[in-house]
Order: C-alpha cells, then structure tokens, then sequence
C-alpha cells in the first residue's frame, strides 16, 4: 500500500512551482533555505521573484541555482532578515552603507531605515556601526581633519604675512596626507616544460591574487576589486592575508597600487619541479611568488 506523501516534501507543481528547499547563487555565493522564508516580508523582491508563477523568467547558474547579481557576501544578513525581521551585525561593521544598498535593491523598507544612521542612537559614541568608511576609524584620518579644521581657523591676515606661505602649505598638504604601510601581492603559477625545449611550455593562467595588509589600505588601494568573503568581519585597523582581488591580472593590480602612490621594495619567489607522469619527462613547475609595496 502506498503511502500518502509528506507535505514538507511535496513536488512543485503548476500552483506551486518551487521546492520546498531553494538553492540561491548569489554572487557566486551558494545558499540554501526555505520558500517560505524568500517571500516572509510581502512586496520585496525576493517575495516577487518566488510567488511567480512563470519560473522560467529566473536566471539560473550552470547548476540550476536561482542566480542573482548582487554581493554575495551581504546577502548573508539580507536572509538573516527574512528569517526573523531583526537586524543583527558583527562588531566594527565596516559595510554598513552598502549593506543599505542592497537593502535598498531587495526592497525592503523597514531594513532600510534599521541601517539609517539617524536611528542608531543605542551606540555609544566610539562605537557607531554607521560609519560604514574604514578611514573614519583611523588614526591617522582623524589628525588629517584635525590638521584641515586647524588651518580654516587660521587668520586670513596671518596668510599674508612672514609666515603665510608657510601656513597655506601646511594646510594645502593635509587635504593629502595618506597612510603609510605595506602591501604584499602574492599568485601561484604553474606550467608544464616538456622535454625539447621551453616552445612545449604549457603555462597556466593566475588563478588568484591575494593581498596581504591593513585591511583600510587594501581597500583604499583595490576598492570594489578586492574580494573580502574569506575574512569579511575584519576590522578596518587589523591586517589580513585572506584577501584576493576579483581580477587575474598582475599588471592591473601594479597599476592601482602605482596609482596610490606605492612602489616596490622587495620581491621573491619559490619554485618546486615534479613529473607529470612516469612513463614521460615532462616536468611541472609550480611558483609561489610575492611582491611587496610600500607608501611613505
């Protein structure tokens, strides 16, 4: 005798027609939830998106995930949000404005106005999640508006006289002031050598950059180019060596990095050799290489 099925397990069908359990690419960032819990706020995107009778209309991945185009690695509080309607964010926030954003994107009001910086008034003064920018938490930033609200009080007097020019660089100067620090930029490489010459070489394209430094100045110098989803939570003033840029090109990171005003100070690499089968000669070499950058 058959038995009745589970409704938790039912089937889609033409009045419903998503599983119980959705798998989301978000980014690239794979989730897994609920149906119910994507249309829990009535009106917002996700609630449009998966009431919708013509499930065709939603792109999918390669694997048949439902795919959208935004942060992958906000997201994670976007579900957190539709799951319970609450709003909780790890200490030293450092995204909270783009988190608005994408609040924003996804239509929901209500998670808009709880990221508002008007409506955090529970946090004390020198912890304000709402300053989504990592320079408001450095030092050096704060001696560089310090130095800058200096000079607007300076007599205009005091400009023309002995002194003056003096004074007007010194003000021109802190508009500029930039951290010091290092960046390193390290790949892995490899390629095959076959056994007649370096023309068999078979090279293998850069996989991932990484980026290792205070995390203010790999995202002053790399902006939205840097991927942060390996150590998302890191404070602004703390350093990291799980970054790694979204693109595969080591020119175009030399070329942000001469942009900020780094140079390189010291390079190395290692190598290791290794056949790639017994039965022929051809070796793999495998690189791990570093380059170092600093700005006085």
């Amino acid at each position: 005798m058959a038995l009745a099925d589970n409704a938790g397990c039912a089937k889609p069908s033409e009045d419903f027609p998503f599983p119980e359990i959705i798998e989301l690419n978000v980014g690239g960032q794979v989730y897994i939830t609920r149906h119910p819990t994507l249309v829990s706020v009535p009106g917002s995107l996700l609630w449009e998106m998966f009431t919708q009778k013509n499930i065709r209309s939603l792109a999918r991945d390669s694997k048949g995930r439902f795919f959208v185009d935004r942060d992958g690695f906000l997201f994670r509080y976007i579900l957190d949000y539709m799951r319970d309607q609450q709003l909780v964010l790890p200490d030293h926030f450092p995204e909270r404005s783009r988190l608005q954003r994408e609040a924003e994107y996804f239509m929901l009001p209500e998670l808009v106005k709880m990221l508002a910086p008007k409506l955090s008034k529970q946090n004390s003064l020198g912890d304000d999640p709402c300053q989504s920018d990592p320079e408001e938490l450095s030092p050096s930033a704060d001696a560089t508006r310090n130095l800058t609200s200096a000079s607007t009080t300076l007599p205009s007097a005091v400009v023309g006289g002995p002194g003056g020019a003096v004074t007007a660089s010194v003000g021109a100067a802190s508009t500029d002031v930039r951290r010091a620090g290092f960046i390193t930029i390290g790949y892995r490489g490899s390629y095959t050598l076959g056994r007649d010459s370096q023309t068999d070489a078979k090279f293998r394209r850069v996989a991932r950059i990484m980026v290792c430094g205070k995390t203010s100045l790999a995202k002053e110098v790399f902006g939205d180019t840097l991927n942060e989803s390996r150590d998302p939570d890191r404070p602004p003033e703390r350093y990291t060596s799980r970054y790694y840029l979204k693109f595969t090109f080591l020119e175009q990171a030399f070329d942000k990095l001469a942009d900020a005003g780094f140079h390189m100070v010291a390079c190395n690499s290692t190598g290791t050799c290794a056949f790639a089968h017994d039965q022929t000669d051809d070796r793999i070499w495998t690189s791990y290489t570093e380059y170092v950058f600093y700005r006085e």
